[in-house]
């Protein structure tokens, strides 16, 4: 179980930091801290960038926008910090952030610092073994990944002083139009399959459903799962698109990321983690159980789950735009225009045969 760990390893190269003037801030904004400041670099994650800092005998995480980064409104650092502070306070899975640095001149962005929380966090390529022989555990964990979303969007937003994170009247509209709009500036190929989801989505959309605090990237890599129980989840990492908005739009998105045994090969790829393990609900399963949990009636799910797809291919394109403008050099981008073919192909076959 211990590959389970998120261990962090030698920064990559073009993403480092500049120690000697981090550990100087650090010391002085930290209480009871003292140098010398080892950095490392946690290696997974398409997104913002996430270091490993130990000072002393106290371990801190550090997050930062990526190299290169052009879509500013999508790593705003202070917006995370800010929901973070709140959040962690109504909901025990958000992490404490610490110190929010607005000061670009310490390692060259934004950043900010937060507690690090230690356990298992789940990867297509370190399952732990007993999650492997042990079918109903998988099953608890499945109940407890959807039960804990679910959770999250029952949270009383505004009595927590989050109600001005985002405009929730007309957000299914905005999200379809942006996201679109976010393609056609990020592409790079032409594939026909992108374009006509986009148009499909625009002319589809549902009604806005009440508002709630949603996290838009809720899957099983950006869990924390306790390693005596891992059924038992500790914590909820990356909350930079974290918003008020439509509930079903955010379950849409967990959809996108969950890939059953059945589907095409070539989709298996975006599984965020081990969704395919003996004992996994099914998409379908999860959306019931997410209706018990949230004591709702759940409409058709196909608009819903089409739009996370179609979302989660852009942020692939836009990641891999980054990569082909040569902004980064982290070779895990090289090939992922492919998955955003895959993934508008997935869509299509959601808008033609309805089945999630």
């Amino acid at each position: 179980m211990n590959a389970a760990f998120d261990e962090s390893k030698k920064v990559r190269p073009g993403e480092e930091l500049d120690v000697a003037r981090l550990e100087a801030y650090l010391v002085s904004r930290l209480p009871a801290v003292s140098g010398p400041l080892v950095v490392e670099q946690f290696p997974s994650g398409f997104s913002n960038l996430t270091y490993m800092l130990r000072l002393g005998d106290q371990e801190f995480v550090l997050r930062r926008p990526p190299v290169g980064n052009v879509v500013k409104s999508a790593h705003d650092m202070g917006r995370e910090y800010r929901v973070l502070a709140k959040l962690c306070r109504v909901y025990p899975p958000a992490p404490e952030p610490l110190l929010m640095c607005e000061d670009e001149h310490i390692i060259g962005s934004q950043f900010y610092i937060m507690q690090r929380l230690r356990g298992v966090i789940l990867r297509k390529s370190n399952t732990p073994s007993e999650l492997i022989a042990t079918p109903g555990l998988v099953t608890t964990l499945c109940e407890s990944f959807i039960d804990n979303f679910a959770r999250l969007h029952r949270i009383d937003y505004q009595a927590a002083g989050l109600g001005d994170l985002g405009r929730p009247t007309g957000y299914v509209e905005r999200q379809v139009t942006g996201w679109v709009g976010r393609y056609a500036k990020a592409k790079t190929d032409e594939y026909a399959e992108m374009e006509s989801l986009g148009d499909w989505l625009a002319e589809n959309m549902p009604v806005d459903t009440p508002p709630a605090l949603i996290h838009n990237d809720y899957k099983y890599d950006n869990l924390v799962l306790d390693p005596r129980d891992m059924s038992n989840i500790i914590g909820v990492l990356d909350w930079e698109m974290a918003t008020i908005g439509n509930p079903l739009m955010d379950l849409g998105s967990t959809l996108a990321y969950w890939v059953e045994p059945d589907d095409p090969p070539a989709e298996h790829a975006r599984a965020f983690g081990p969704t395919m393990l003996p004992g996994s609900l099914t998409r379908g399963q999860l959306a019931q159980r997410y209706a018990q949990s949230a004591d709702i009636e759940l409409p058709d799910m196909s608009f819903y789950y089409a739009f996370g797809l179609f979302k989660l291919s852009v942020i692939v394109q836009q990641i891999y735009a980054r990569f082909a403008a040569g902004k980064t050099q982290d070779r895990r981008f090289a090939q992922l225009n492919a998955m955003v073919e895959t993934l508008g192909k997935a869509g299509l076959r959601v808008v033609e045969t309805g089945k999630i």
